[in-house]
């Protein structure tokens, strides 16, 4: 789980994050590793051993729940084979609709971006994407989404990811720039998104 939410970690953060030491979290991390569950990576340092970081397998990953995945799959499937990729981005746009105004609502009484990051930030927690956002050197805030409970169904309709990033868009205002710097489902270990005021 700390892995799942905070991403790659040494030895000696996991320790830390768990109340203990980073030798008995090292300890730790190699059973998983000999179960396929973890994977370390090593990246240079400056001066002395390389960084040694521990992150999640696809394996570990699909130890997280995923909503009906397969029914999910197959529905989709279904409308595309049966009424025309017409109709599926139909569904989508409603669902985009949908899901904007119920943000929307949510966001009515915040004016602040931050505000409205973080109302954006426990909707998306709710919804089971365990979400967490952080504001950077540079000001920017940043919005990471732990998990996506509908990583089957984005990874067969990529509509659904376009409409998620269309509607954060829209509810975070008309001068906010939203990009979206790490994909689930091309290959990232979670979904990351930078967002700015716009200076335009």
């Amino acid at each position: 789980m700390a892995l799942k939410m905070h991403g790659s970690l040494t030895a000696a953060l996991l320790g830390k994050k768990l109340g203990t030491t980073g030798e008995a979290a090292r300890q730790q991390l190699v059973r998983l590793a000999e179960e396929g569950l973890v994977t370390a990576s090593s990246t240079p340092s400056g001066v002395g051993r390389p960084t040694r970081k521990w992150r999640l397998t696809p394996a570990a990953q699909a130890r997280f729940p995923d909503t009906h995945a397969d029914l999910t799959v197959q529905l989709l499937q279904i409308i595309r084979e049966t009424l025309g990729e017409a109709a599926l981005d139909t569904i989508i746009a409603k669902r985009e609709e949908d899901t904007r105004a119920t943000y929307e609502a949510a966001m009515s009484e915040h004016r602040s971006l931050r505000e409205r990051v973080a109302t954006l930030t426990a909707l998306r927690s709710a919804e089971g994407y365990m979400a967490d956002w952080r504001e950077d050197e540079d000001g920017s805030l940043v919005l990471v989404e732990n998990h996506c409970p509908i990583c089957a169904a984005a990874t067969s309709c990529q509509g659904f990811c376009r409409a998620e990033l269309q509607v954060f868009r829209a509810v975070l205002g008309p001068r906010t720039e939203v990009e979206r710097t790490e994909h689930v489902v091309q290959g990232g270990q979670r979904c990351t998104y930078v967002i700015r005021e716009s200076t335009t």
